[in-house]
């Protein structure tokens, strides 16, 4: 183990030299970091901790300065017995999927393997964000488009498939980096309902009452967009310390002895509340961690759950408004029925009617599936378990579970109609006294629960 950053750096130095020409001490002075106390560090847990610490930081130093991530130095490889590979082989061989997506991104913002005519579109990261954002917007259209155009030749359409796919294929391989997979998610989300709100206020607008169907669903809409805004844009519980806490933490946990990767996050050097989770998408750690949602962008934590709840609510009913408007036109403008024609000559006959209106069924359909058992299954964490997400497929991991073959028992669960105060956090005019629990700074299973007694008269 590396015990020392100097140490760290004697070995990987020459590496970052021949990337950046810098010397060992630049490095270390650009990370701003002094040497750390050898006799603070030297159990087997703390040499293991700021050597993983130090690498990391290391790295993150060389993307702030534009790391050259393929540059092949026979020297520096030489010394490290890794001769004739790359710093992404390195990642590669070490596992390390953070370091191995930058090490790609920074490839692809430099135009590696790219002709020289994409290259400067390729290094504008935020042209290929709004790309990856762009892309779904486009397709979803087009599906729509080409199915409802006036040609009775499936061979031209199916030509104008293979276009779309072709278009597609070329902007996954020239823009899509690592990112995609927090940014097409959400792309898809936001497509699909831009379409959904386009296909309701100029096919749906005139064939539906306003004040039992309209208002209702623009209300719904308000509550839905406040939701998912918080959802997005929030702080989901972020962890947040100062250069000083971080070296006083690292520090004072080895020197008790307890520097360990269970209550010590070596990312972001901090020492980690109870409930929390480091989020390999977006590097950071996460109070009271739920999970990483692509559909709204962001961590669901401790700061902004309530609101992801929320969104999941709302946005159910705004599918199922949608799924009945598709029903309510093809009952106005298509010449079939169900009871009329049964199931396999309707659902053609509608089809043909109008395939954009059966395009946006379907994707509502789809989305209907995923939001409705999302929302369940949160609901049962929320009030049946006491837990998260990350808490339920990860119990054997944390010590304060009970977990056996059929249950797991977790200390956070006061019962159902507590835990749902809690939660959410009810008050009904001073009716309920919900237990309040900063997260971000909650380092044990016992919180004082005199704020509340869960569900009672004051």
């Amino acid at each position: 183990m590396l015990r020392t950053s100097r140490q760290f750096l004697g070995v990987y130095g020459p590496l970052v030299e021949g990337m950046l020409s810098w010397t060992p001490r630049q490095l270390q002075d650009l990370l701003g970091r002094s040497t750390p106390r050898g006799d603070c560090l030297s159990a087997g847990g703390g040499r293991a901790m700021e050597d993983s610490a130090i690498f990391q930081a290391s790295m993150n130093a060389l993307f702030r300065r534009g790391v050259n991530s393929s540059r092949r130095e026979e020297e520096s490889n030489a010394k490290l017995k890794l001769e004739g590979e790359s710093p992404l082989d390195l990642a590669k061989q070490r596992k390390n999927v953070w370091m191995i997506n930058h090490l790609q991104e920074a490839r692809q913002a430099k135009g590696y393997d790219s002709p020289s005519f994409l290259r400067k579109l390729k290094a504008d990261k935020e042209f290929r964000q709004k790309v990856m954002l762009g892309t779904p917007f486009l397709v979803i259209w087009l599906v729509g488009f080409i199915a409802d155009l006036d040609i009775d030749s499936w061979l031209i359409k199916g030509l104008m498939y293979g276009g779309v796919w072709a278009m597609v294929q070329f902007l996954s391989k020239s823009f899509f980096d690592h990112s995609m997979h927090s940014a097409l998610p959400l792309g898809i989300y936001l497509a699909t309902k831009f379409w959904m709100y386009v296909t309701w206020f100029f096919w749906f607008w005139n064939d539906l009452n306003f004040f039992f169907i309209h208002l209702p669903f623009l209300a719904n809409s308000v509550a839905l967009f406040y939701n998912f805004g918080k959802s997005w844009k929030s702080d989901p519980g972020i962890i947040k310390a100062t250069e000083e806490q971080k070296k006083k933490t690292i520090v004072e946990l080895a020197e008790t002895g307890s520097l360990d990767l269970s209550i010590f996050c070596s990312t972001c050097l901090i020492r980690k509340p109870v409930r929390s989770k480091h989020c390999g998408v977006c590097n950071r750690c996460i109070a009271k961690f739920d999970h990483h949602c692509p559909w709204v962008g962001n961590c669901v934590g401790a700061g902004n759950h309530r609101y992801f709840m929320g969104y999941l609510f709302f946005l159910l009913f705004m599918i199922c408004w949608m799924i009945y408007g598709c029903i309510s036109y093809w009952g106005f403008h298509c010449e079939t029925s169900y009871a009329k024609d049964g199931f396999w000559t309707y659902i053609t006959q509608i089809a043909t009617c109008s395939p954009w209106m059966f395009w946006m069924f379907l994707n509502s359909v789809f989305h209907f599936m995923w939001v409705a058992v999302l929302l369940m299954c949160q609901m049962y964490q929320i009030s049946c378990l006491g837990i998260t997400t990350n808490e339920r497929m990860n119990a054997r991991r944390y010590k304060h579970f009970k977990v056996t073959t059929t249950s797991i028992e977790s200390p956070f669960n006061h019962g159902c109609i507590r835990n749902i105060i809690d939660f959410f956090e009810f008050r009904c005019c001073g009716l309920f006294r919900p237990v309040i629990v900063d997260w971000t700074r909650q380092y044990t299973i016992e919180y004082d629960q005199t704020s509340g007694s869960g569900y009672q008269l004051v």
